[in-house]
């Protein structure tokens, strides 16, 4: 990583590191190891995240071991021939154990606590993002927790151990705090990630005692940077936003909202208070992104494209750039009372038919590029969204057809040590492999929250009224 000094970068030494951990928030700690390890976890789907491609890499926090820098220089997997050749079928248990394994190798920094995604975004003068170290690292905890076996597992529960410490501490950054730089800020992926990180050990009692304040501060404080960051009136959220911080007039980006309400419908679940007007403006604006063939468009428009017809939508909006959102679409708005299980099984089957188009984007340089408009980091992010609604549908055996099919594509893109990633950039095969555990084992994960309006006060309990 480069220190930016007064004479510009020079190479982070080992006594600049205190001065670091200011600019990230505070100093060292290492708690809860020991609490962590009788997690019982819940997974959250959320996801996503993370965007934008075009500058030089940056070295990053080094700390990674030799495996893992062989892997950075010879990046991952790009599919060159279609339809892509069928691997023998995944053997779950066998993969899991070697997608732990890389996870585990690939947590890095000087303390050896996070797993930062990378995109080819930078923020101050070149540096990784603050929000891509958070939500990447929050992403990789949940990933390690939701495969079997983690509270007998030492190894993983030392790493998630570590991963809670740097969250909570670096949540205390600058660049995390309720703000937008500019006209593009990414630290909104972290604030939904750490929320639900933070919710589901809570969930399983697994805070260690001397964080539980910490911990219940933070949450509260997430919910709050959510709720004081959704774009006014518009309802939604988005990175992108080209009219200024709080101005209407930006647009929801569909594939950072639908994960970001579905942490406040879990935060809500665990009495939180989370204003109804925020999440129906949110929901209002996924609802206007539906084109009438079914697909979400990038960003939620200010009229309604229900009635829109394929031939009249721009590339970014078509049905194939929608396969790796519609999902994650529709399953929110099915837990909000507004969807429907039709219309989320044909996104599912949307998913598979269009697979191709995300996968010819793997791990390649270029975002938007016609003629979807999928950028890379859609490509793991869809198939967490697929397994998670297809977790959703009532029918029994139509959920296990769908299981099988859903693991035979994702055997396609396993990397040759057991990792995923959908990125050119070695570090963020953390990411990557935390979706794909994720993935396989979202059968036996709980479903997420569910979400209806507060009811409202009824005459007996308003203001003034006998009690």
């Amino acid at each position: 990583m480069a220190w930016l000094g007064k004479d510009g970068p020079a190479p982070l030494r080992l006594r600049d590191w205190g001065n670091l951990c200011l600019v990230l928030g505070g100093g060292k700690a290492s708690h809860g190891e020991n609490s962590l390890r009788s997690l019982s976890m819940r997974t959250p789907w959320l996801a996503v995240l993370c965007c934008c491609l075009s500058l030089p890499a940056q070295g990053g926090l080094a700390k990674k071991s030799a495996d893992a820098d062989d892997k950075a220089r010879s990046g991952p997997l790009r599919f060159t021939e279609f339809p892509v050749p069928e691997p023998a079928p995944l053997e779950v248990d066998v993969a899991t154990k070697a997608a732990i394994a890389a996870l585990l190798a690939l947590q890095e920094g000087p303390d050896g606590d996070q797993w930062p995604y990378e995109g080819v975004y930078r923020e101050d003068e070149g540096q990784l993002p603050v929000g891509y170290r958070v939500g990447g690292t929050a992403i990789a905890c949940l990933g390690l927790v939701a495969a079997p076996g983690f509270r007998d597992d030492a190894a993983r529960v030392a790493a998630v151990g570590r991963g809670l410490t740097f969250v909570l501490r670096t949540l205390e950054a600058p660049r995390m705090q309720i703000a937008f730089e500019g006209t593009y800020d990414v630290r909104g992926w972290g604030h939904i990630y750490a929320l639900e990180m933070l919710l589901q050990l809570q969930d399983a009692q697994a805070i260690p005692e001397d964080l539980h304040d910490a911990v219940q501060g933070k949450v509260e404080w997430l919910i709050k940077a959510l709720v004081e960051s959704a774009i006014p009136k518009a309802g939604g959220w988005n990175y992108s936003r080209p009219r200024g911080y709080l101005s209407a007039a930006n647009t929801a980006s569909t594939f950072m909202t639908a994960p970001a309400l579905q942490a406040l419908f879990h935060a809500k679940a665990r009495r939180h208070a989370v204003p109804d007007e925020v999440i129906t403006q949110a929901l209002d604006a996924l609802d206007r992104a539906r084109a009438k063939p079914g697909g979400y468009a990038y960003g939620a428009p200010a009229k309604s494209q229900n009635e829109v017809e394929e031939e009249d939508l721009p590339f970014m909006n078509l049905t194939p750039s929608s396969a790796a959102r519609a999902t994650v679409c529709e399953t929110t708005l099915l837990l909000a009372g507004r969807g429907d299980v039709g219309r989320l099984q044909t996104a599912i089957e949307r998913f598979f038919t269009n697979w191709d188009a995300l996968a010819v984007r793997k791990s390649k340089q270029g975002t938007h590029i016609k003629p979807y408009g999928i950028a890379p980091y859609y490509f793991l992010f869809g198939h967490l969204y697929a397994a998670q609604a297809i977790e959703q549908l009532p029918d029994v055996a139509k959920r296990d057809e769908l299981r099988a099919r859903l693991r035979q594509v994702l055997a396609r893109s396993r990397e040759a040590d057991g990792s995923w990633n959908d990125r050119q950039f070695g570090r963020s095969g953390g990411y990557g492999t935390a979706f794909a555990i994720m993935t396989l084992h979202m059968p036996h994960l709980p479903k997420p929250c569910e979400w209806r309006p507060s009811a409202a006060p009824s005459a007996d309990t308003k203001a003034g009224a006998p009690k």
